[in-house]
């Protein structure tokens, strides 16, 4: 009994972990201020971020990920180069962070991309003339985890809205086709109809008083079809 107690522990508690959303430390970069901060900014972020809800992949577990990969390089932090990413790692989202500093003036940059096409979800920038380097790594820190708790749980599917986009422009150019379309078939319906009315007519006349004059007409009716048949078939 303790024993099937355990098991079905281990696969709920499984099957929580795998329900978080993966986010992966794609880059820190630092600038003018001591390399390690990279390290101490993630650690940072790591602990204070719910991890009940996100499963942060270490910047080193990422790049270890991607070592097979051939069809991404380190510097790829944007654009469809991404989408191996979200393979290797199974990230939804990607962070790149940009610290740096002089004097006592110091700037971050963070910014979420999503790994399937590529493009900035979010991003946050500040920058302090007057502060300290602790303060600014608390500041980069507090609003990366903004944006990620502000990102909502499903993200918009830009591939249907680009269809959307694109069936929508062109909805106008669709409706003037039809019409034409429409006015054709019209046009060629009145050119069979008069056809067979006049060449009807002229042939009945021609046939019953012999004259030439009437044979014209019939002919005349066979253009009308003859016309009418050709537009509705082109």
């Amino acid at each position: 009994m303790k024993l099937a107690l355990l098991v079905v522990a281990l696969l709920v508690g499984t099957a929580h972990a795998d329900s978080r959303r993966v986010i992966g430390v794609l880059d820190i970069k630092v600038e003018g201020i001591p390399s390690d901060i990279a390290q101490q900014f993630q650690t940072s972020l790591e602990a204070q971020l719910d991890s009940k809800r996100y499963w942060l992949v270490p910047r080193a577990k990422v790049k270890e990920r991607m070592i097979p990969s051939s069809r991404w390089t380190d510097g790829c932090t944007i654009g469809k180069c991404l989408f191996d990413v979200k393979t290797q790692t199974g990230a939804e989202i990607v962070l790149v962070a940009a610290l740096s500093g002089s004097g006592t003036s110091f700037g971050y940059v963070v910014t979420l991309i999503r790994t399937d096409v590529g493009e900035v979800v979010a991003q946050q920038s500040d920058r302090c003339d007057v502060c300290t380097l602790n303060e600014v790594m608390t500041n980069a820190t507090l609003a990366t985890i903004q944006l990620i708790n502000a990102m909502p749980d499903q993200l918009p599917d830009r591939e249907a809205e680009r269809h959307a986009a694109v069936s929508l422009a062109v909805q106008p150019l669709r409706s003037e086709l039809i019409a034409t379309r429409h006015a054709k078939k019209r046009a060629g319906l009145v050119l069979c109809v008069a056809g067979l009315v006049v060449g009807g007519v002229g042939a009945a006349l021609y046939f019953n008083h012999d004259k030439p004059g009437y044979l014209a007409t019939a002919a005349l009716g066979g253009g009308f079809l003859v016309g009418g048949l050709t537009v509705l078939t082109f």
